[in-house]
């Protein structure tokens, strides 16, 4: 087995939205620079998903130098919106906990509103003291997280993805396969690996920085829709029910918490220290 390596680097500006694949990424303490700094939220203030939206996968958001986005789907021109001024801020409800973000201006809301034919609005999280604590159960004093799902980086491993594939392809619903890497919405991803080896690592390396793996990932329904048409299937979930389970929950990929500054990169050396 060769040394893994890092594969690819994912940034989501806008959480929910599609990812983009830089060459390399700036790593913060609460996830890579620019990850999912931005969210959409409904009229009752909380944050919407694939979930429930999954023609969201259909929508991109570009970085913007300044930090802000310009926003891009199907049926709509392309919006630049700049990093609000953070005069002003509202709560955001997201999976059962309050943080504060500032909203974008109007003209974000009526484009985002007109594309999810629903009221949204989009909110920036603005400083790091609107970062949101990270679970208590699997964190060190300290550790924060934006707008991601829980954890500030979820890292998943090709050979991984090839073994559920071929899980997929052994079950009822082998015309879903093979699936690409994207159903997972991860940050980085690696090669080089043996299948599920991620269960056995608690710290790694890639290039400068280091990470501690905080949990396994629980995965939802936002798995089994296609990135590239917004249609659902049944798959991974189906087949990781079956195979890959833990406390209850179907699992795919690792979620990182970074030890320190750094800069993480396409061809990195990626070493298990645990």
């Amino acid at each position: 087995m060769s040394t893994p390596v890092l594969r690819s680097v994912h940034v989501h500006p806008v959480k929910a939205m599609r990812a983009l694949a830089p060459t390399e990424a700036e790593v913060e303490p609460w996830g890579l620079a620019g990850d999912r700094r931005w969210t959409v939220v409904d009229a009752t203030g909380k944050v919407v998903t694939q979930r429930r939206h999954p023609r969201m996968a259909l929508a991109t958001a570009e970085l913007l130098a300044d930090g802000g986005v310009a926003l891009s789907a199907p049926g709509l021109p392309r919006l630049e919106v700049a990093v609000p001024s953070p005069t002003a801020t509202a709560t955001v409800e997201i999976f059962d906990k309050y943080v504060e973000a500032v909203p974008a201006d109007d003209e974000a809301t009526a484009w985002l509103s007109a594309y999810l034919e629903t009221d949204a609005r989009l909110f920036h999280m603005d400083a790091p003291e609107h970062r949101r604590p990270v679970d208590p159960a699997y964190a060190l004093p300290g550790e924060t997280v934006s707008f991601a799902d829980g954890y500030p980086l979820l890292a998943t491993a090709t050979a991984s993805l090839d073994a559920l594939n071929a899980l997929i392809e052994a079950g009822d619903h082998a015309h879903e396969g093979p699936l690409p890497m994207n159903r997972f919405r991860p940050n980085l991803v690696i090669e080089g690996t043996e299948p599920w080896a991620e269960d056995g690592w608690t710290r790694l390396a890639v290039g400068e920085v280091t990470f501690r793996v905080a949990r396994p990932c629980g995965r939802c329904v936002v798995t089994t829709t296609n990135q590239s048409t917004a249609e659902r299937g049944k798959e991974p979930l189906r087949t990781l029910a079956k195979h890959r389970r833990l406390d209850g929950r179907a699992i795919f990929g690792q979620n990182l918490v970074p030890e320190h500054r750094g800069t993480v990169r396409v061809g990195d050396p990626v070493k298990i220290l645990d």
